[in-house]
């Protein structure tokens, strides 16, 4: 458990068991050929297990695939999965029948599954492609063992987003600290918008928002050893993060538990709100694209000056070649062509939101979200993987449900209850 840390030190270098019954499950390999052991020659179909189930990352993953058999030759179908439920089945899926390939995420998440013998290695797949990334997104890579278990294809930073005509007409300005934050947000309330668009419905979503005070906070380190139990729940850097949170409650949208951040992106989108902080993947993403040139954004502002706005929540995506999935000889020719800068410059053809990855990457087509993207991700001292990805599953899911009350009744008791529960599971789950 010590080594992940160095695993997570992604910053500016980052650019140079009874499964068939789940929905997962039901989109396995229908091939002939045995699991995981490369039974095929190398030209057998392959299926893809996908979470990229909203209309614009679809789009751009069903054009990488199909770009992606004409570069091997390899048959490919697409079984996907709605993001949510995909995450939620990842492990029953993993040890049922899975595709041959399958979306998936770097961080803690990569590295459990692969401990658990799961997932198939595929360091010969990166004796081929190694040269193509460096050092950083190498490391995001590999499982606890050095070996590798992903092909990354992009991140994308979690940040502040707003109308820029919006601001325009009501004389915004951007915020870079605390004060002039909440400022801004008090006012937008007397304008009549909602000053923070927020949904926690699919329950990851608030996740984002306890990490980033935490990092504003307590710094990068306090994140990661918290993630780990290395420091424990009751600590009062923990209550310092949800009494900040506290003060911000009172501008975000109401009812968030029932709400999809998809429709909290819509309020944005449609001017009833002001501000929006989620991941570009997923605000960008569901932007029509007649509005796309109207988004902006801004980093998390400071909150303690010791660590002012050096950290963020930037995920890397990937994907994965799951240990019971079949025709991994085709499989890997996939992740192959996919770990290619040419690749990645195809996909970002078509995908607006994220950035890539690879080394020779050419991004004629980047717009000014995914550009600015690159600069404000360059200029942190080190980005962090999201709490559901640096944390094991259980505490991720315990902290859900946990964070979803403290939504619902954001009191000193509620945060006292919090805080004394995830230390009790955290001390059951990580023994």
């Amino acid at each position: 458990m010590t080594h992940p840390l160095s695993r997570r030190s992604a910053l500016k270098g980052l650019f140079g068991a009874a499964a068939a019954g789940t929905l997962l499950a039901a989109c396995g390999d229908d091939a002939t050929s045995q699991p995981g052991t490369g039974g095929d020659n190398g030209t057998g179909p392959v299926t893809f297990g996908s979470n990229y189930s909203d209309a614009a990352p679809k789009t751009a993953f069903a054009a990488l695939m199909q770009q992606a058999t004409g570069s091997t030759t390899v048959p490919v179908t697409v079984n996907t999965t709605d993001h949510n439920t995909f995450q939620n089945n990842i492990s029953n899926y993993l040890q049922g029948t899975p595709d041959s390939l399958a979306t998936w995420f770097a961080g803690y998440r990569l590295q459990f599954f692969a401990a658990q013998g799961l997932l198939t290695p595929i360091d010969d797949v990166w004796e081929k492609i190694g040269g193509n990334f460096n050092d950083a997104a190498k490391n995001l890579s590999k499982g606890l063992d050095g070996h590798y278990y992903l092909v990354p294809l992009y991140n994308y930073p979690w940040v502040v987003f707003y109308n820029k005509s919006v601001f325009a007409a009501k004389g915004y300005q951007v915020p870079t600290t605390w004060d002039a934050f909440t400022a801004l947000a008090k006012k937008m309330q007397t304008d009549g918008l909602v000053p923070l668009a927020f949904a926690d419905k699919d329950g990851w979503p608030a996740l984002g928002t306890f990490d980033i005070l935490n990092l504003r906070i307590n710094g990068y380190e306090y994140h990661i050893k918290l993630m780990k139990h290395e420091v424990p729940w009751t600590d009062a850097g923990v209550k310092a993060v949800f009494d900040q949170w506290r003060e911000l409650a009172q501008y975000q949208q109401k009812g968030a538990n029932g709400r999809t951040w998809q429709d909290a992106a819509k309020a944005l989108e449609n001017k009833q709100a002001g501000m929006m902080f989620q991941g570009s993947n997923q605000v960008a993403a569901n932007y029509d694209a007649a509005n796309l040139g109207d988004l902006d954004f801004f980093v998390f502002p400071a909150v303690n000056p010791t660590y002012g706005t050096d950290y963020m929540d930037a995920p890397t995506d990937g994907f994965i070649l799951p240990k019971k999935g079949k025709n991994a000889a085709s499989a890997k020719k996939i992740l192959q062509y996919i770990g290619t800068a040419d690749a990645e410059s195809k996909f970002l053809e078509t995908d607006h939101w994220d950035v890539g990855l690879a080394n020779g990457l050419v991004a004629p087509t980047y717009n000014d979200i995914q550009k600015k993207s690159v600069a404000e991700i360059a200029k942190c001292k080190n980005v962090s993987q999201f709490m559901d990805r640096d944390t094991v599953p259980d505490m991720a899911s315990t902290m859900i449900k946990l964070i979803q009350q403290f939504i619902d009744s954001p009191t000193p008791d509620t945060i006292a209850t919090i805080q004394k529960s995830a230390e009790d599971q955290a001390k059951t789950i990580f023994s």
